[in-house]
């Protein structure tokens, strides 16, 4: 059996690719075997004892910060920002396969948000918001900022999904007698379903751990992120570490959850074929 010689650029990649896996998941394993700290544990190794008293913990009264009210106002500005994303790029994929005045224009405007600075983009709003008298809130200017983020991504996936979506499917649902809508609901839909499943979970974690745009956008109650980083110069116990914890569980499980979807819809399909 011949076997084909390695390459230099093959050690070259599984280097950078080992130390890519090295700062992704280093970080987080080091959290996560930390929130496991002992009672009379600190911050940093060595591990005194094990235990399960900081997650307890993140249930009891805070003397700085609230993970429960914070968790709340992510996760459901996650879902706004999530429903808007699908529904907004879904149209905006479907008004771009026809050429019309002004799609280039139109085009660059949306994705011009994603050269930038976040920050810029949250004093920004944040500004204009004051000017006009009105309080920035989570649920309003927070929620305009995080769509400056998501949307353009949303609308390059339905680009790139539609690109290459043929047209010969519509044209045969047609010529069965199908109507516009009929064609969309029982043909187009069903087939982008898992792009749009894509979309909704890329908008949903995008705006759950979103910081810059929040910053200066989110009023007088924060989102997760901003409490996390507010509890980084105040808290000295585990608890912290316990937090980043079952935050990142809830991120996989909503991530699998998503795929599982994507593949239960993929199977349909495949039976219906």
């Amino acid at each position: 059996m011949n076997h084909e010689k390695r390459t230099f650029e093959f050690y070259v990649l599984a280097v950078f690719f080992a130390l890519f896996v090295l700062f992704l998941y280093g970080p987080l394993s080091a959290v996560l075997i930390l929130s496991f700290q002992g009672p009379n544990g600190g911050l940093t190794f060595p591990m005194n004892g094990v235990s399960l008293r900081w997650f307890y913990n993140l249930f009891e009264q805070q003397a700085v910060g609230n993970f429960g009210a914070s968790f709340r106002r992510s996760f459901f500005l996650g879902i706004m920002v999530m429903v808007v994303n699908v529904l907004v790029s879904l149209l905006a994929g479907l008004a771009f396969r026809r050429t019309f005045r002004g799609a280039t224009t139109l085009f660059y405007l949306t994705v011009a948000s994603l050269v930038v600075p976040s920050i810029i983009i949250s004093l920004g709003i944040g500004v204009v918001f004051q000017q006009f008298g009105l309080k920035p809130a989570w649920y309003s200017s927070a929620f305009g900022a995080h769509l400056t983020w998501t949307l353009p991504f949303g609308v390059l996936i339905m680009f790139a999904v539609f690109n290459r979506f043929s047209p010969a499917y519509e044209e045969a649902a047609r010529d069965l007698g199908a109507s516009s809508w009929q064609t969309f609901r029982h043909v187009v839909l069903p087939m982008i379903a898992p792009s749009l499943i894509g979309v909704g979970l890329f908008g949903f974690t995008l705006s759950y751990d979103e910081f810059a745009r929040t910053l200066m956008t989110s009023g007088t109650y924060n989102t997760l992120p901003l409490e996390i980083y507010g509890m980084t110069t105040n808290v000295t116990t585990p608890v912290l570490y316990a937090l980043g914890t079952v935050t990142t569980v809830f991120s996989f499980t909503v991530i699998l959850l998503a795929l599982g979807i994507i593949l239960m819809l993929g199977r349909k399909q495949a039976k219906l074929v």
